[in-house]
């Protein structure tokens, strides 16, 4: 079994990683990249977004981490962020895959019934009236993205909410257990800082609530993310910082503290090195007029 250092990570598949754009979304057909992978794709992770895959032809193999799927379409997936997968598919099979943007998943979660952590597949029927909602649902999103410049993010975000939940009707991730103890650790961490990173705990904080050892953390979140628990915790911060800049008009200043930042000096440095922008000229340049997903 391939090492997960030596898993490849990527923006969509055989492009690089790279930073996205806060609230980013993407949607387009397995089969348009086919010229990249020619139905087989090998075992990857995506770091910064999770990804819905529906199979509405065809048919192949389908892996999740240490698990796989002999499937027929139709069936769906919904792999978190760095989580490896892959499948290997015949000519005429082909899906629509949107990703989503790690920050957005966490905005959307209040709201989706689907657990957002952890992968899903399930596979259905063509007549099933919950599969034939799920597929009306996925060509809406596809119909409502090639719209372009006219499509709507909150549409498109209010849409993919509906396509999670009903994934978590037709079946959610029953039986789906983390692959091994540091991808379980690694997730345990990640939930951790969600609820606490505002809070400016020490790395210690979160070996003490999770029950485990320094090391044993830092290799969950190493194996898992590619970075230091304190990387993490800063991301985070920074993924909210960006989210409340671009979506609210509330002040700089109250932005800081309520990623964590107290001293408001400290938060615009902060900012600048991880951006290369302050926060208002950011802001400025992401500023989005729709309001708050």
């Amino acid at each position: 079994m391939i090492a997960r250092a030596d898993v490849p990570a990527f923006f969509v598949y055989g492009e690089p990683s790279r930073a996205l754009d806060v609230g980013f979304l993407h949607v387009e057909t397995v089969m348009e990249r086919r010229s990249v992978h020619f139905g087989r794709v090998a075992p990857h992770k995506h770091p910064l977004m999770g990804q819905i895959t529906y199979w509405f032809k065809g048919e192949g193999r389908y892996q999740v981490e240490d698990r796989t799927w002999n499937f027929s379409a139709p069936a769906v997936s919904f792999v978190p962020s760095n989580v490896v997968h892959g499948f290997d598919v015949g000519e005429q099979s082909d899906a629509i895959v949107v990703s989503v943007s790690d920050d957005l998943l966490r905005a959307m979660a209040p709201q989706v019934d689907l657990a957002l952590d952890v992968p899903a597949m399930l596979c259905g029927a063509a007549d099933a009236p919950g599969w034939a909602r799920l597929g009306s649902l996925l060509d809406m999103v596809m119909e409502e993205y090639r719209g372009g410049a006219a499509a709507s993010e909150r549409l498109l975000a209010g849409l993919v909410g509906v396509v999670l939940s009903l994934m978590a009707r037709l079946g959610g991730t029953a039986g789906f257990e983390a692959a091994s103890p540091a991808v379980a650790l690694g997730l345990e961490l990640r939930r951790a800082i969600d609820r606490h990173y505002r809070e400016d705990w020490p790395v210690g904080r979160y070996v003490e609530i999770l029950a485990t050892t320094p090391h044993l953390l830092d290799k969950a979140a190493r194996t898992v993310f590619g970075q230091t628990v304190k990387d993490m915790v800063l991301e985070r911060r920074l993924l909210e910082a960006k989210r409340l800049l671009r979506f609210t008009i509330r002040p700089v200043e109250d932005i800081g503290r309520e990623t964590g930042f107290e001293d408001p000096a400290y938060f615009s440095r902060f900012f600048r090195r991880r951006t290369g922008s302050s926060p208002t000229d950011w802001r400025r340049q992401h500023s989005e007029a729709a309001g708050a997903l």
